[in-house]
């Protein structure tokens, strides 16, 4: 029993050094790792995006008004075909409205509300949710509709 640890492993060196097989220093980087990390990360955006947008099937409206700039967190209220009303995809009652927009997490009265409404509510049911909205402090309504592209002039309204 009289022999050393490393006489025992065949007396290998432990300082962290062997002299007889020093591997050549690598100076590239392996970036496949770093690939597959990213395409991890893109595939979890792709299913998430969709995910953070209202899904509510109302049939809108289109205009061809120049589209705005969409805040971060759009705050959406919906009037549905069966009247009804949404708080992004919560159901809510009319006369609950503006208790449950301040109950958001923000009950910012400056901010703006996205009112979207099918085609075919009644322009008076708007105007009641408008009232609603504006009753409540909230007077920056912004209203939803689709994007259409211009129709063409007429050869009608071509002559002078």
């Amino acid at each position: 029993m009289g022999t050393s640890v490393g006489e025992s492993l065949g007396g290998a060196d432990f300082d962290g050094v062997d002299d007889d097989d020093e591997f050549p220093e690598a100076h590239e980087i392996n970036v496949t790792p770093f690939i597959d990390v990213m395409l991890v990360l893109l595939i979890v955006f792709m299913v998430a995006a969709p995910l953070s947008t209202v899904d509510l099937p109302v049939d809108l409206p289109s205009s061809t008004a120049s589209p705005q700039k969409k805040p971060d967190k759009p705050l959406y209220v919906t009037i549905k075909p069966d009247l009804s009303v949404a708080i992004g995809e919560t159901a809510v009652k009319r006369v609950d409205l503006v208790r449950s927009l301040d109950a958001t997490g923000e009950p910012d009265h400056d901010r703006r509300v996205f009112l979207r409404a099918d085609r075919g509510v009644p322009y008076g049911e708007l105007m009641d949710v408008l009232e609603i909205l504006r009753s409540g402090g909230y007077a920056k309504v912004a209203l939803v509709a689709r994007e259409a592209t211009p129709a063409p002039p007429s050869p009608a309204d071509s002559r002078p």
